[in-house]
């Protein structure tokens, strides 16, 4: 008799071995001259060495699949087991796929080109309104990346800029003030990457979320950086974090010039950068308009009022400086 482990490290072994182990059931009902024992990502297996063998090159392509579509349904696994190759799930625009096996794609033609211009050039700025989903595909392609083995770690960052409220008037230590802030990149991963997984890449630190200050120092080699809100980038900031790009990384910076909360008397780091890097060579820019936004109907329409409201307000002021100018 033969004794073989098979660790399960690619995949979240909750995913893996399903809903209340009912995977694992199927499994061993489809080995059924093996003992078989599972535990956290160790499964170890018991039976004759050529039948242990198969064991283990089933379990690991099955893995496989799991990684990439964040599922496995009884029918892959039937058809693995028995030598079938699996139905692949095909669809030109899909990035990954999201917990449940939910496919997470480019909607719409800017998001589609997002993902294009993220795999021609190191540097993409991804500009445009709120709800457009120009930060959720940017992580998506980072998680694809990694998952990829393309890079080694993820680096989501964020400016914590106070819009309307306080940072110091926030409860708990500095971590807890800063979260908030960061909030918007862990609800993105969540969707992305099943719980345990995700846990497991933050302890190890293959994906970090930090705020913009704490880059300072580093050089940010074999990684995608994700720099989010760069509207609220100082023009120091944004240069600092630019000059972070290390060897095999690449870079999305995505932002609302429209929503800028920096204090009036200081400039947009990201509005500075875009004027000065316009002819520099390797950096692809997508801008999201009103028809990218993919949230609630109503948001679009918010949007739209807004913007009518700023041009009456430009008009009134350019009115008034009108009045004002000696003739």
């Amino acid at each position: 008799m033969n004794e073989r482990t098979v660790i399960i490290s690619d995949c979240d072994p909750v995913v893996f071995y399903g809903v209340n182990n009912s995977n694992m059931r199927l499994i061993s009902n489809l080995f059924p001259k093996l003992r078989i024992t599972a535990r956290g990502s160790v499964i170890k297996v018991i039976g004759e060495e050529s039948e242990t063998a198969e064991f283990e090159q089933k379990i690991k392509e099955l893995e496989q699949y799991t990684a990439k579509y964040n599922s496995l349904p009884e029918d892959t696994i039937i058809d693995v087991i028995k030598g079938q190759a699996p139905k692949e799930l095909k669809k030109d625009s899909v990035i990954i796929y999201g917990i449940n096996g939910k496919p997470i794609q480019g909607r719409t033609p800017n998001q589609q080109r997002l993902v294009e211009e993220f795999t021609k050039n190191d540097l993409t700025f991804a500009l445009g309104p709120a709800g457009t989903g120009k930060t959720y595909v940017a992580i998506a392609l980072a998680v694809r990346a990694l998952k990829n083995k393309e890079v080694r770690k993820i680096i989501l960052s964020r400016p914590a800029v106070e819009a309307g409220e306080k940072l110091g008037f926030l409860p708990g230590d500095m971590k807890d003030k800063i979260d908030p802030y960061l909030q918007p990149l862990y609800d993105a991963l969540e969707d992305m990457i099943p719980a345990v997984k995700l846990r497991e890449y933050m302890e190890a630190k293959v994906i970090q979320i930090a705020p913009l200050a704490f880059m300072r120092g580093r050089t940010l080699s074999d990684a995608v950086i994700v720099l989010d809100e760069a509207q609220n980038t100082t023009t120091h900031q944004i240069k600092m974090f630019l000059t972070r790009l290390g060897c095999n990384a690449k870079m999305i910076i995505t932002g609302d010039i429209t929503q800028i909360d920096l204090p009036r008397s200081v400039g947009s780091g990201l509005v500075q950068a875009l004027r000065v890097l316009r002819d520099v060579e390797g950096i692809g820019k997508v801008e999201f308009g009103k028809k990218d936004i993919i949230r609630h109907a109503l948001v679009q329409r918010i949007v739209e009022a807004y913007e009518r409201e700023d041009q009456r307000r430009q008009a009134l002021d350019e009115a008034s400086d009108n009045q004002q100018t000696p003739q």
